[in-house]
């Protein structure tokens, strides 16, 4: 009976350490997920005339960290207040079908939202030196979120439309634009307008500013280019820029925009831009002071002329001509001088020969032939 008694024993202990393993695996029950979704917190926003561009990445996880799987739309929350508190009425929205689907478990990358704004004009008129402040709220399916994004200000500045007859004209100095201004008397104020003038290779994303000018001070402004690479096409615009100026100091009018401190800069709408191929048809400058001097006496005769050498960045070298009485300057150098200066050796004993040289750039132009000058071998 001893021997029943120890198996009827250890039948029991298993069942119950199966019965405790079988309760340990089942624990407490987890809550179910809220489902809202994590704000952003890499909103950014930018400014060009009337209209501020937001975007922020699309939040792939709620509050209590699960995948996000019920979207809904996200607010745009727009304020006067330097701190928003809530959305309040939201002046748009941002459907869940607007982003593409987010990665796949493994993928690598982030899903962007974007909206545009339009800003009123009467909001800049009224606060033209005040910040505007811009916040998105993403909902789920039902309606709810769990908050503000980070919030980010925008300038109330107002802008200016672009002006208008914007020319470009290819010279040998670059290319000068030229355009419709205006003529302002404007005291000093913490807002300043400049023209600012952009250039892009065309094909290209890549944008250059050319340079600055004060608006209001000539009815026709202009500026030159010289910066430009030839046998290029370019394309040209001009906006104008809303300087305010937050410090205590105002910014005098026509004072350039690096001596302003505590500056925001609001660009407006470009203008509609130009093109222009910049094809090289300017010859060099022609060569000045040329000199021509005799050497023979103990060697091999021979004349020596020289001349000033040209500055343009282009020059590829120079043609040398001769001629002698009453004959037709012919061209004696067989292939491009690269200094200002030739060594005539076929010369004859009784001769007067006239030089003339001219410069040649790298594209072929070839300038006009300098003044003569002579010498005479004994």
């Amino acid at each position: 009976m001893n021997w029943l008694r120890q198996l009827l024993s250890a039948c029991l202990a298993l069942a119950l350490s199966v019965t405790l393993s079988g309760c340990a695996s089942v624990g407490v029950p987890l809550p179910p997920s809220l489902e809202l979704p994590k704000p952003p917190a890499d909103l950014r926003a930018f400014r060009k005339g009337d209209r501020v561009t937001l975007s922020w990445t699309l939040p792939e996880r709620t509050i209590d960290r699960q995948t996000v799987r019920h979207r809904g739309v996200t607010l745009i929350c727009r304020s006067s207040q330097v701190t928003m508190s809530d959305c309040g009425t939201p002046v748009g929205t941002v459907a869940p079908e607007a982003s593409p689907p987010p990665p796949k478990p493994g993928e690598k990358g982030k899903i962007e939202q974007s909206f545009v704004d339009l800003l009123p004009t009467d909001l800049q008129l009224q606060n033209p030196t005040k910040t505007i402040t811009y916040a998105v709220a993403p909902l789920n399916d039902s309606n709810r979120g769990a908050g503000l994004s980070n919030q980010v200000q925008v300038s109330m500045a107002p802008t200016v439309p672009p002006p208008g007859g914007l020319h470009a004209d290819l010279t040998s100095d670059g290319v000068v634009l030229s355009w419709q201004g205006e003529l302002l008397s404007l005291p000093m104020s913490p807002i300043n307008y400049f023209y600012r003038l952009y250039r892009r290779t065309e094909n290209t994303q890549e944008r250059t500013v050319i340079g600055q000018v004060v608006r209001g001070m000539d009815p026709r402004p202009t500026m030159v280019d010289h910066t430009f690479a030839w046998e290029k096409t370019y394309e040209y615009w001009v906006t104008v820029v809303t300087v305010v100026t937050t410090g205590s100091h105002p910014c005098p009018n026509g004072a350039p925009l690096e001596t302003c401190s505590d500056k925001i800069e609001v660009e407006g709408d470009d203008s509609p831009p130009v093109k222009v191929f910049t094809h090289d048809i300017f010859p060099p400058a022609i060569p000045s002071g040329l000199q021509a001097v005799f050497s023979g006496p103990g060697q091999a005769p021979y004349i020596d002329v020289i001349w000033a050498p040209d500055t343009d960045a282009d020059l590829a070298g120079y043609n040398v001509y001769r001629r002698e009485a009453s004959g037709t300057a012919m061209k004696i150098s067989l292939e491009l001088v690269k200094t200002p200066t030739y060594r005539d050796a076929n010369i004859a004993s009784g001769k007067t020969y006239w030089y003339s040289v001219s410069a040649v750039d790298l594209h072929g132009n070839e300038s006009a032939r300098s003044d003569e000058t002579s010498e005479t071998v004994p």
